[in-house]
């Protein structure tokens, strides 16, 4: 069984117990807008009636992560009993964990984020109307659709098609008959629009970050923003300065690796929220390029160009690379006589970009990386005038294959000429990492025993010597003394 399988049985199986015990359960939110769309869900979500204490007495391993708000993991291994994860034959390692949250009802929303108190309910109607967008109010019947696991997946975990004879659409897919839908969700589905449920004013004044949510939805699933939804994000988008760093910078980064980054930061352009998320980013727009390099347009249709080549599950650090690589040529336009430059923009856009990254708490490691993807994505244009050094050293930059992929869709964003690119892959895939990285000939204890003072000299001396072996003049111990000496005399006791 594979793991989304198992998943989605360990679900079912809550649902049961917790029917079996008297108590409303039903599927929740993201995974049933995800069945009902064709896609396999990461995890499966159960929304009940039982409160938290009562999902703690009854199943056996359990975790009371969010409590406070009505939320307890509930872990298994997925099989025919909820509680096998307390059986011999479970190891750890096999259980899989199972959200499960009370029917609530929020109060106020004082800090933008989460509701200063609960209320539990027996209602799921209740529930549903406090969520955020219609297409993840549906709740699933597990008990009524006991028979609808063939159209989930198959054992290999791909999905599996609907009936003969009909398209795979939400608005034919068999699991609609055991739908509870109390918010117009499954209309929505039919029509690919993203809507707030309720009035999408109170619905983002209670979450600011459900405004960066309903973008991310709208392009992952090719959706249209609903036009009060929308009108009501132009409205409140300054009140996205009230939430962490954090959990904007994840939400962008989900935008950017999706496979719909192009159309995600249109939407978020047109939204409002670019400019209060990344205004470094939202200066790009309108700001020239000379058209015998870039032909397609301004700088923000150029960096646009590169979000649409983004592959889904693609490095985060290449991602904001592509984002952040040109953000230093807004402030370094300048129209001169011979054509539009952009004097020292890539050392500006390194500043930017690290400024953006500390704001947005970055890691260290992706903070180099993204660093250097933006330090170095124009050296591509010298590689063929390079020596053999500094090519060399050029391949040493690390996750090189990210520069790479970095530079080709620079290319193809703008002119579409990739002679830089197939020369540099081509020398970067050729070349033996001994070659690129060889044993150091001479090291600062080489040194003193051939009679040198130790000094500020050293560090030249032996990048000196590094150079001559990279290059291929030297290749033993012998020859690099005999290079050093004849270049860098002893001085005369």
């Amino acid at each position: 069984m594979s793991p989304a399988n198992r998943k989605f049985e360990a679900a079912l199986n809550i649902v049961a117990k917790l029917r079996a015990s008297g108590y409303d359960a039903y599927l929740a939110g993201g995974c049933v807008r995800d069945l009902l769309l064709g896609r396999e869900p990461s995890d499966f979500d159960v929304a009940t009636s039982a409160t938290p204490d009562v999902v703690l007495a009854m199943f056996e391993r359990t975790f009371a992560v969010g409590a406070h708000f009505g939320v307890v993991l509930v872990a298994s291994c997925g099989g025919a009993d909820a509680d096998c994860a307390a059986e011999a034959g479970c190891e750890s390692s096999n259980y899989l964990t199972t959200e499960v949250a009370t029917f609530r009802s929020d109060g106020a929303y004082s800090d933008g984020r989460h509701p200063d108190a609960v209320r539990y309910t027996t209602s799921p109607e209740e529930d549903v109307r406090r969520r955020d967008f219609t297409i993840n109010g549906l709740l699933l019947d597990g008990v009524k659709g006991t028979g609808f696991s063939p159209y989930i997946s198959d054992c290999t975990g791909t999905r599996a098609s609907a009936p003969a004879g009909t398209s795979s659409p939400a608005s034919v897919h068999p699991l609609r008959a055991a739908i509870l839908d109390f918010v117009g969700g499954l209309s929505d589905l039919d029509i690919g629009v993203i809507r707030a449920i309720g009035n999408p004013t109170d619905r983002f004044e209670e979450d600011h970050l459900r405004m960066l949510r309903g973008v991310r939805f709208a392009a992952r699933f090719g959706f249209d923003l609903e036009p009060a939804t929308a009108a009501a994000m132009r409205a409140l988008a300054p009140r996205i300065e009230a939430i962490s760093r954090e959990r904007i910078r994840d939400e962008l980064t989900r935008m950017l690796s999706e496979g719909h980054a192009r159309r995600a930061f249109e939407l978020l352009d047109e939204a409002g929220l670019l400019a209060q998320v990344l205004p470094e980013v939202a200066k790009m727009k309108g700001v020239e390029q000379p058209p015998q390099y870039h032909p397609e347009g301004d700088v923000w249709v150029h960096t646009l160009g590169l979000l649409e080549q983004l592959d889904p599950g693609c490095p985060a650090t290449l991602a904001w690379g592509a984002l952040l690589h040109d953000v230093g040529k807004p402030p370094t336009f300048r129209r001169a006589p011979d054509r539009i430059r952009f004097d020292g923009h890539v050392d500006v856009g390194v500043a930017i970009a690290a400024d953006i990254l500390r704001r947005f708490r970055f890691s260290n490691e992706d903070t180099r990386q993204i660093l250097a993807l933006v330090e170095n994505h124009m050296r591509f244009a010298d590689a063929e005038r390079m020596k053999a050094s500094t090519l060399k050293r050029f391949f040493r930059l690390e996750n090189f294959a990210e520069h790479l992929a970095l530079h080709r869709m620079d290319c193809l964003a703008g002119s579409g000429n990739l002679d830089h690119w197939r020369f540099v892959g081509e020398q970067w895939r050729a070349m033996p990492e001994e070659t690129v990285r060889p044993h150091p000939l001479i090291t600062g204890r080489e040194l003193i025993a051939a009679g040198y003072v130790p000094g500020a000299a050293f560090k030249q001396m032996l990048r000196a010597i590094e150079d001559a072996q990279l290059e291929g003049a030297i290749a033993t111990l012998d020859e690099a003394l005999q290079w050093l000496r004849e270049r860098f005399p002893i001085p005369p006791a």
